[in-house]
């Protein structure tokens, strides 16, 4: 349930500096997604959320990486609508079932190289950044480059802003999403 405090914007209501944005998410999805309207209260958190995101999706991990980053911070933040709404994304990219259950429940995944992605992403998230030593030579030994470490980080700067909106104005799941729940 969304909380009362935080309205869910149309474009009519929304500050005026964040109706353009809005239009352009309705454009992209197809629908105008409650977390995206209430977001818009503050204009500058939707511009700057949705700009890290489109500067993150042309970082040098492929788009399963990325997913990887996303749902290791989706699932520690325990951020019930990105865990869908990445998760709809997935299965319609046709990825192998087990990788997205065992993302979505945080467990190993099936590949080593993107089990160590995630835990790399874990350790970014439970060290605040200053990672030990061995974790970055396990991340490196898997094949991932130093440039990737700091994609990892820009990654989760993205989605913890994302996470932790969603949370504070308890963004429900759409019903386009709700299957994915």
């Amino acid at each position: 349930m969304s909380r009362p405090v935080f309205t869910a914007h149309t474009p009519d209501t929304a500050p005026a500096a964040a109706r353009q944005v809005m239009a352009g998410v309705h454009r992209k999805q197809g629908y105008l997604p409650t977390a995206v309207a209430q977001m818009a209260e503050s204009p500058e958190l939707l511009k700057g959320f949705l700009a890290a995101l489109a500067t993150f999706e042309s970082t040098d991990l492929d788009p399963v990486a990325r997913e990887v980053v996303v749902f290791t911070v989706a699932t520690r933040n325990e951020c019930h609508l990105c865990v869908a709404m990445h998760t709809a994304m997935l299965t319609r990219q046709g990825v192998a079932p087990e990788l997205i259950d065992a993302l979505r429940a945080g467990a190993e995944l099936p590949e080593p190289r993107l089990e160590a992605l995630r835990r790399f992403t874990l350790a970014v998230l439970d060290h605040r950044g200053a990672v030990p030593d061995d974790e970055l030579d396990a991340f490196l030994a898997a094949g991932w480059q130093p440039r990737h470490a700091l994609d990892v980080v820009f990654g989760v700067g993205t989605y913890t802003i994302s996470t932790f909106a969603n949370r504070l104005i308890a963004a429900p799941i759409d019903p386009p999403l709700a299957a994915y729940a």
